[in-house]
């Protein structure tokens, strides 16, 4: 028969075509879960098994990565079965790498009736021509995927519609799931401290009692992503603009901003250390120190914990800068600030620069025989170490026990005189007072 006459060419004809050509025909029982193949060619006789379940045929069409084989996070399988259910007809494309080598996928799905029963066909598109289609977009897509995830929300009728993952498929999928049902399963992808928040912002009386019509509102939360790692994200709602007040609709998106966000933190936190810290030691400065007592007094009187505060004071250091110099003087001050530092990291402490050569330590969980015995190890430290130029120093430290009635002056006060008593004993002591 010569195909090529269209006098020839009947429905039958055309159906026989179909059937010799098409790379597979499935037919799908939802409510079962099974699939069963009616016909299989060429990659797919290797890529569909001739009988199979229906979750295992969604998760290996959709639950990887665009142009990848690497596979989605188990956390979001949660919403396989709301992949499988479709209303009407439709068709998308997929790409399926398959040993190797990239396939592209035109699937169509025709319900069958009224029932959750479907016929799937797949067929393999011409690589070159999808190519030159990818190019074309490149620019728009390239913008597009910074928004992650995109879908409508009717708040009314509790739905979601035109739901689009960017790392899954360059097209919408046709997901049937409630918005309330949505927010129960996707919350588990919010990282816990960020949980609260998000409830709150997603909650249908929220949006329609704060997002006026035509406006938007976003905040930033911490997100498992496909690969299962959180990052930084812009969640945003946007009301759609209507005549009528009662209508609630929203696009809602999942903006990736984790770059910027990262280098955001970073910058900030560089700019609260040189706040924070002394410049010359960097350990904390003086400020600093006043508020982690003031906040370790806060603690002890609700928590009744054992908290001591040790000061340290270097042993004649006016000598060192009247015969070695404040260059030889300022290095001191920084090898026997990182003596203490390091001392504390192992301690459960916080340490800082109060002043001069003077440095204050908290130590939490501490009584005050074992805050005596760690200062009087670190003591020890000091007087052994080598230090560049001045070679040994020793230091002189008071300590007291935090107490529910003080206040930093008197615990100081304590402290302080404790360090005097140190000193009044020839130095190189340790003393307590409380």
């Amino acid at each position: 028969m010569d195909l090529n006459r269209s006098d020839s060419f009947t429905f039958d004809v055309a159906m026989e075509f179909l059937k010799n050509n098409l790379g597979a025909v499935l037919y799908v029982d939802g409510d079962a879960d099974t699939y069963r193949a009616l016909s299989r060619k060429s990659f797919f006789t290797e890529f569909v098994d001739e009988t199979g379940s229906y979750h295992d045929l969604i998760q290996k069409l959709w639950f990887h990565f665009n142009n990848s084989s690497d596979k989605v996070v188990e956390d979001y399988h949660v919403f396989i079965p709301n992949a499988g259910k479709f209303i009407g007809k439709y068709s998308k494309r997929v790409n399926i790498i398959f040993n190797d080598v990239t396939h592209t996928i035109q699937m169509t799905i025709y319900p069958i009736k009224e029932s959750s029963t479907y016929l799937f066909i797949l067929d393999e598109l011409d690589g070159s021509q999808y190519i030159d289609e990818t190019l074309t977009n490149k620019k728009v897509d390239t913008i597009q995927n910074t928004f992650l995830f995109s879908m409508y929300i009717d708040i009314v009728r509790d739905t979601t519609s035109s739901i689009s993952i960017t790392e899954i498929s360059d097209e919408v999928m046709n997901q049937q799931i409630k918005y309330s049902d949505w927010r129960k399963k996707i919350v588990n992808m919010i990282w816990p401290e960020d949980q609260p928040l998000f409830l709150k912002r997603t909650d249908p009386e929220y949006l329609k009692k704060n997002i006026a019509p035509g406006k938007t509102s976003s905040f930033d939360c911490l997100m498992m992503n496909l690969n299962g790692r959180y990052i930084w994200v812009k969640l945003i709602f946007s009301r759609a603009e209507t005549d009528n007040p009662e209508d609630y609709r929203f696009v809602y998106m999942v903006q990736d901003i984790n770059e910027t966000t990262v280098v955001l933190m970073s910058t900030l936190k560089k700019y609260e250390d040189l706040a924070l810290k002394d410049s010359l030691t960097e350990v904390y400065n003086h400020g600093r120190m006043e508020t982690e007592i003031s906040n370790a007094l806060e603690k002890h009187k609700k928590c009744r914990k054992n908290i001591a505060i040790m000061i340290l004071d270097i042993d004649y250091f006016k000598q060192v800068n009247d015969k070695f110099g404040h260059a030889v003087g300022d290095t001191t001050l920084k090898e026997f600030a990182h003596i203490i530092k390091e001392f504390c990291k192992d301690h459960n402490a916080v340490t800082g620069r109060w002043g001069g050569e003077e440095f204050v330590a908290v130590f939490y969980d501490s009584s005050q025989s074992e805050a005596e015995d760690m200062a009087n190890e670190l003591r020890k430290k000091v007087k052994d170490f080598l230090f560049t130029a001045v070679e040994h120093i020793t230091c002189s430290i008071g300590i007291t026990m935090l107490k529910p009635d003080d206040t930093i002056n008197t615990a100081f006060e304590r402290m302080d005189s404790a360090l005097y008593w140190a000193k009044s004993s020839g130095r190189n002591y340790v003393r307590a007072i409380c």
